[in-house]
């Protein structure tokens, strides 16, 4: 049974989400927008242009922590029921990690547990009440993206990471939650009667991760545990939201299609399901097995707060179906917000940052409801009508899109990808005719991966 509208008057509630923070505490107004690191914005400050905005510069740069913060204390209070900036209370925030910087060779354990701690304590002192439910990114580790099966023990194993979360994390989530986190970096809870929230460790998918070389089917049972907990969800008539870092088309093949399989079998609990990782604001659609043509789920992939790469800051907020009996608990609709660097850096010193609101889904793009079958159609109808596209490839950007226009191979690229929920499957492409072959559409992802 697909989803349906709730009826009139019945509750809905707001999701704060963020994802792919990415701090530098090196991070330093004035200094050189460019340079020859993979990570700029650093260093000793200079004169002249291509320097380091206050906010946050367009390049290959993180964010100063005062940025972040300037984001969260905008936000309006976890029990404040409107704000000025539109976003009204929120009943729940959901964060997909990532959060130390860049500077990925000269991390070591001290800096990520430094910028795990001092992030999280940002998020509780500004979110306040709110429950704030984590999933593991794969810069949280060091090296990065080493994530090891729970099997590994001794100096390899990662479990000095999955320990500081688990007591970082303490006041969000309940006992059972702790002990799956501390094992493995996954976890489920119930968000609020009726929804069941399952936070994935994606790090188990990831094609970065050499571990997964040893066994990349199901490496830590993760697998194997989420079919247990949505079996249990359905007996119990819960609905499920499924977070996680990486999207799963960006997976390992194998991985990524029994997840596909996963989801097909639990379309009537899965209700949703939020990533982040690409920074970019897309979204990959599911669809039966049996004729790849009927939608049954939608991955959205939100953008990301750090610039990088010459973007602005961002984050999202969904609005899904509330607590009442027979609710779907789905997307509705959902809002992204962007702080304008060019405005804010132009600003008096001392002045707050201007965050706006830069679309709603269902308002810009026209969608009668925000289910699957929505999206769909509009990957269908962004075909055919040039201006569509063109608005959703600037939304993709946050508002700052690269100079080089996107051309007849890139579209293609970027409508089949976005129809592709499990990873390297031409099928998913050909109701589009597609006119490049598949190897070059593959070719073109990689290009316009950032992390």
């Amino acid at each position: 049974r697909p989803p349906a509208p709730p009826p009139p008057g019945a509750p809905t509630a707001r999701i704060l989400f963020l994802t792919d923070l990415h701090w530098d505490r090196q991070y330093v107004p004035g200094s050189a927008a460019t340079c020859p690191d993979p990570l700029c914005c650093r260093g000793a400050t200079g004169e002249g242009p291509g320097l380091a905005g206050f906010w946050g510069t367009y390049g290959k740069c993180d964010l100063p922590l005062h940025t972040i913060d300037a984001l969260l204390a905008q936000l309006p209070n976890s029990s404040s029921p409107t704000s000025g900036n539109g976003t009204g209370g929120f009943a729940a925030a959901y964060w997909t990690g990532d959060i130390p910087a860049h500077d990925v060779w000269q991390q070591s354990r001290g800096d990520q547990l430094r910028a795990l701690r001092t992030v999280t304590s940002l998020l509780r002192a500004r979110l306040g009440r709110l429950r704030v439910f984590p999933a593991v990114g794969n810069h949280e580790a060091t090296p990065v993206n080493a994530f090891p099966p729970p099997y590994v023990r001794g100096n390899q194993s990662v479990a000095w990471l999955y320990d500081a979360m688990a007591e970082a994390w303490q006041d969000w989530l309940p006992p059972a939650a702790l002990r799956t986190l501390r094992v493995g970096g996954f976890y489920t809870a119930q968000v609020w009667p009726g929804l069941r929230l399952v936070s994935l460790n994606m790090n188990f998918c990831s094609q970065a991760n050499f571990w997964l070389l040893i066994n990349a089917t199901d490496p830590a049972g993760q697998l194997q545990w989420l079919m247990g907990v949505l079996a249990d969800a359905e007996r119990d008539g819960e609905k499920v939201h499924i977070i996680g870092h990486i999207p799963p088309a960006h997976c390992l093949r194998s991985w990524s299609w029994n997840y596909y399989r996963i989801v097909n079998r639990f379309e009537g609990t899965i209700a949703a399901q939020f990533f982040g990782h690409t920074h970019l604001d897309e979204f990959e659609l599911f669809y039966d097995e049996e004729t790849l043509s009927r939608p049954v789920s939608i991955a959205f992939i939100a953008p990301s707060v750090t610039t990088y790469i010459n973007l602005n800051p961002g984050y999202r907020v969904y609005e899904v179906a509330g607590s009442y009996p027979g609710s779907s608990h789905a997307v509705l609709d959902h809002e992204t917000f962007i702080l304008n660097l060019t405005e804010a850096n132009a600003a008096a010193p001392g002045t707050a940052p201007p965050w706006q609101r830069l679309y709603s889904a269902r308002k810009s793009y026209g969608l009668p409801t925000a289910f699957p079958a929505d999206w769909d159609r509009l990957v269908r109808r962004m075909q055919d009508d040039e201006q569509l596209f063109q608005l959703f490839w600037f939304h993709l950007h946050k508002g700052h899109p690269p100079r080089e226009p996107c051309g007849s191979p890139c579209k293609a690229a970027l409508l089949c990808a976005l129809r592709s929920g499990r990873a390297a499957d031409p099928a998913l492409c050909r109701a589009l005719r597609p006119a490049l072959p598949f190897p070059r559409v593959l070719q073109l992802w990689q290009q316009r991966r950032l992390c």
